[in-house]
């Protein structure tokens, strides 16, 4: 839930990429060492599948920097805006790719969730950039030769500047293009890739049905797309996550339909699922109430997730609890994440068990985490999170990963930098990494491969 709209706001040669960059990294007080016994995690009851995947997630725009041909580097430039800062070179993770994915491997991780960015690789309609495919096909081999089992996920939020100005995914033939980068991406990737999603939180922006207190910052953001479609003489300019739901989301279901397919023909064996915003909505009095709330919140996007994807991604956050008012604030003294909503880790086993009914799909936790800057919080949540999935698994639930959100600090949206995911801080002047006790807490879980 760490989304764009719940937001209130030189490369090393793959030849490098051996355990020696791990080695070197601990010489500079990363700490990309097995955990020290103060973040030891204490002794865990069930063994998980030997294929279990444990890592991280990560976005192109929000980790590279730089996305100069994206929608939203124009809108951070703007005012009004609904940014508080501009992501600038947010982590530099475009050239420090190798580093990140050496951090992951040697804390212990076999799984590396990432975005390739559609504004590089297509930068102006119908012109496909080879180069920033071989740069992708690099940061894919760097994940193959550390033992980090990459997922893709083809759009996180973010779309080429030249898509936005003819209107989004608001024009019927979207669909279209989207499946053709898809196409060509999956035709260049696809042999380097583990499984890939279409798009990261698909249902993002029917989040507004369902939290209201969201309505001042999409007035906001209509405000901004305002600003851009006069700046770039587009009157039909569109952003994903602001644009009409009644308008956007059939077009953008056919666009998950048909890139699938896209991906799919240029590698029919690779895994393709599809993520959503999925938080644990909660009634307060009659059941139905939550069920109300969760059609707002999925719509036509549970049929369909079992009619064209290998798998779901969930990713909760948080809960949401509704009367038969509406939506609710959490009980006076409920302890708050930085980013405003409610510390509630047992989201997870909740959301976990309702897509197990729902969808019936085998389930990805694509998505956890908590901002915070007292680390030991971060702790406990995972803890209590991963003890929530154990249930899970013990009911028999086909959960096959845990990815936590975010390997690193980086650009939150409309938080910008003020709020923090990671289980890695990052110096934004000299793009330093430096490991958190909860990096190696969770690093020595996945080794164990015990929860």
């Amino acid at each position: 839930m760490r989304d764009e709209v719940l937001s209130p706001s030189a490369p090393a040669s793959t030849g490098d990429l051996t355990r020696r960059t791990v080695v070197a990294g601990a010489a500079l007080g990363l700490g990309y060492a097995a955990a020290t016994s103060a973040g030891a995690a204490p002794a865990r009851t069930r063994a998980l599948p030997p294929d279990f995947l444990w890592g991280t997630a990560i976005s192109a725009h929000q980790s590279e920097g730089n996305n100069v041909n994206s929608d939203a580097w124009l809108m951070e430039n703007l005012k009004p805006t609904i940014f508080k800062d501009r992501s600038g070179d947010a982590c530099d993770s475009y050239h420090h790719y190798a580093e990140d994915i050496a951090i992951a491997a040697g804390l212990g991780f076999n799984c590396y969730r990432l975005g390739i960015e559609w504004a590089r690789i297509e930068p102006n309609e119908g012109h496909f950039s080879n180069a920033e495919l071989d740069h992708y096909a690099r940061v894919l081999e760097a994940c193959r030769a550390h033992g980090l089992k990459p997922i893709v996920t083809f759009n996180h939020f973010t779309t080429p500047l030249w898509f936005a100005m003819r209107g989004g995914f608001e024009v019927a033939d979207s669909p279209d293009l989207f499946a053709r980068y898809c196409g060509k991406a999956a035709a260049h990737l696809g042999g380097l890739m583990h499984a890939a999603t279409t798009f990261n939180e698909a249902n993002i922006g029917l989040l507004v049905n369902v939290m209201p207190q969201l309505g001042k910052a999409m007035d906001v953001a209509r405000a901004s797309l305002a600003v851009a479609a006069k700046a770039t003489n587009s009157p039909r300019f569109s952003r994903l996550a602001y644009a009409d739901p009644a308008i956007v989301t059939p077009l953008l279901q056919e666009a998950h339909r048909r890139g699938y397919a896209a991906i799919k023909a240029a590698r029919p064996a690779l895994p393709v699922g599809l993520t959503l915003t999925t938080q644990d909505i909660q009634s307060i009095g009659a059941h139905a109430l939550a069920e109300e709330y969760r059609k707002r919140l999925y719509g036509d996007w549970i049929a369909v997730a079992r009619s064209h994807a290998d798998f779901i991604g969930v990713q909760p956050y948080t809960r949401i609890l509704v009367d038969r008012d509406g939506a609710v604030p959490p009980p006076a003294g409920t302890e708050m994440t930085a980013a405003g909503y409610e510390f509630y880790p047992q989201a997870l086993a909740n959301v976990v068990r309702w897509a197990h009914t729902a969808i019936g799909k085998p389930i990805y936790v694509t998505e956890n985490g908590i901002a915070t800057d007292d680390d030991t919080r971060r702790i406990a949540f995972i803890d209590q999170a991963l003890a929530g999935l154990r249930t899970c698994l013990d009911d028999g639930i086909p959960v096959h990963s845990y990815l936590y959100w975010s390997l690193l600090d980086n650009f939150e949206w409309g938080s910008g930098y003020g709020v923090h995911f990671g289980l890695a801080a990052v110096d934004r002047e000299t793009f330093k990494r430096t490991l958190k006790p909860s990096a190696r807490y969770l690093g020595s879980i996945a080794r164990g491969n015990r929860i």
